[in-house]
């Protein structure tokens, strides 16, 4: 039986009750631009999605997930100003356009696997669509939406009055964003590029030939092509972050709607920033961004200590990165995961479900995917005093949607003898130190171990240590 599912729509500003247009439900989910490796804040949005989709699925929705990969088109600068992310990636790392897209395509696979992200069930590169993209610009063309300048074939927002329908902002405050780049030819400040022409006495990696010259699609006809192909009669929602609603996904609604007459998508998503301090989001342009690799796996963290963190704050509010957040998260993770594999110790037989626990979860997620509350939930049926069967069977069935991997353990707790020398000696060292109540230190020789591949925790019944 499928529950009902209320989620907050940018499109109207207010929480909606989610309706589907077809018994699958369509999900479209911006993807990453492969010049780069993701950051953790990308990741944060992808995680988010990945929510949504397993919050889906959990209440009983069939979903066909659709993502793009964008590998040609989306410039340096949102205004259709600057180079071709993916020609200049290709020039700084000295390798072909082809093959950087490559390499961080499956850079961007791998850190999805290491999240537990499920994969969609279509991957769509926007180089595998170039005739799906200019079909939709010669649809424009022939209904009167475009003009051409001397860099490209233009969408002519004027057209459009209901064009900040997504932003709800007046065209005056969209206006922000074209004052640092100016293209002069542009009819109005918030036209767009459906097509750009290589530029003279050029040859570009990625061009292909079309109607109006040799040239590449912009980045926004590639998602609307691509969504319209792909999820006909499944418009349902359209995911991204928030740093997409003023062009991105207002660009794309305008071009789809000129073209189809047709709405185009019923329910808008958003993730919130992953800030740094100061309040800045994170972003590639500082060129010393944080990556899942440089801030978990290269520190021999899991990377599910990231989603945990992300798990404890709602997915449209900010939230902040420090530099001991990743160590905070791999702490109450495996105290989480500790909790449950005790719950397991106690476990005899398979259990069932708890079905008062059950409802309220669904309930909670029916709230615009309130995970913060989902994983207190957690807590509340560890501490309960329902059968240890069902406890845990109610707990891995609620890891179905938080995607924690609360099944797995880090291992038995190890007797000291059994441990390495260098290790002993170290665990020696802290217990000096915590009982001279020196703690700073005490929370170094943990850390130093656990580099090592050592976990130490802390419990009522004394220090437990687990491998990694």
């Amino acid at each position: 039986m499928i529950s009902p599912l209320f989620l907050h729509n940018t499109l109207s500003g207010k929480k909606e009750e989610f309706k589907t247009q077809s018994p699958e439900v369509g999900l479209y989910t911006c993807g990453p631009t492969v010049y780069n490796f993701a950051h953790i804040g990308n990741l944060r949005t992808y995680i988010f999605e990945d929510l949504l989709k397993r919050t889906l699925y959990y209440l009983g929705y069939p979903v066909k997930h659709v993502m793009n990969i964008t590998d040609v088109g989306h410039l340096t600068g949102d205004m259709d100003m600057g180079e071709d992310k993916m020609e200049s990636g290709a020039a700084r790392e000295g390798r072909s356009a082809w093959e950087l897209a490559s390499f961080y395509t499956d850079a961007f696979k791998s850190d999805l696997k290491a999240l537990n992200i499920m994969e969609p069930d279509i991957y769509c590169r926007a180089t595998d669509y170039i005739k799906e993209q200019i079909a939709l610009v010669s649809r424009l063309e022939e209904k009167g939406f475009t003009y051409k300048t001397s860099d490209g074939i233009y969408f002519d927002t004027s057209l459009v009055s209901d064009y900040n329908k997504l932003s709800h902002l007046p065209l005056e405050e969209l206006q922000e964003g074209a004052r640092v780049e100016k293209n002069l030819e542009k009819k109005n400040f918030t036209d767009f590029a459906l097509w750009k022409f290589s530029p003279v006495g050029t040859k570009r990696q990625m061009e292909w030939d079309s109607p109006w010259g040799v040239g590449f699609p912009g980045w926004h006809i590639e998602c609307s092509a691509m969504s319209l192909r792909l999820l006909s009669g499944q418009l349902d929602i359209h995911c991204g972050g928030v740093d997409h609603i003023n062009i991105h996904h207002t660009n794309e609604i305008a071009q789809s709607e000129a073209a189809t007459g047709e709405r185009f998508f019923n329910y808008w998503l958003h993730g919130a920033f992953l800030i740094v301090p100061g309040g800045k989001k994170m972003a590639k342009s500082s060129g010393d961004f944080l990556t899942l690799e440089n801030t978990f796996i290269a520190k021999n963290i899991d990377p599910l200590a990231y989603r945990f963190m992300l798990l404890q704050g709602h997915y449209r509010k900010p939230m902040e990165w420090r530099t001991d957040s990743a160590l905070n998260a791999l702490n109450g993770l495996e105290s989480l995961r500790r909790r449950v594999s005790e719950l397991k110790s106690e476990t005899t037989g398979e259990g069932k479900l708890i079905e008062e626990f059950v409802l309220r979860f669904k309930a909670i997620l029916s709230d615009d995917l309130n995970v913060p509350q989902a994983l207190a939930l957690v807590q509340e049926v560890l501490k309960s005093s329902a059968d240890a069967n069902d406890r845990l069977k109610t707990i891995l069935s609620f890891d179905q949607v938080l995607g924690l991997d609360l099944s797995h353990s880090s291992g038995d707790s190890l007797e000291v003898g059994s441990l390495p020398e260098d290790i002993i000696k170290l665990l020696d060292a802290r217990r000096v130190a915590r009982d001279s109540k020196d703690f700073s230190e005490s929370d170094r020789l943990r850390e130093e171990i656990r580099v090592r591949g050592f976990l130490v925790e802390d419990t009522k019944e004394g220090v437990k240590i687990s491998k990694v």
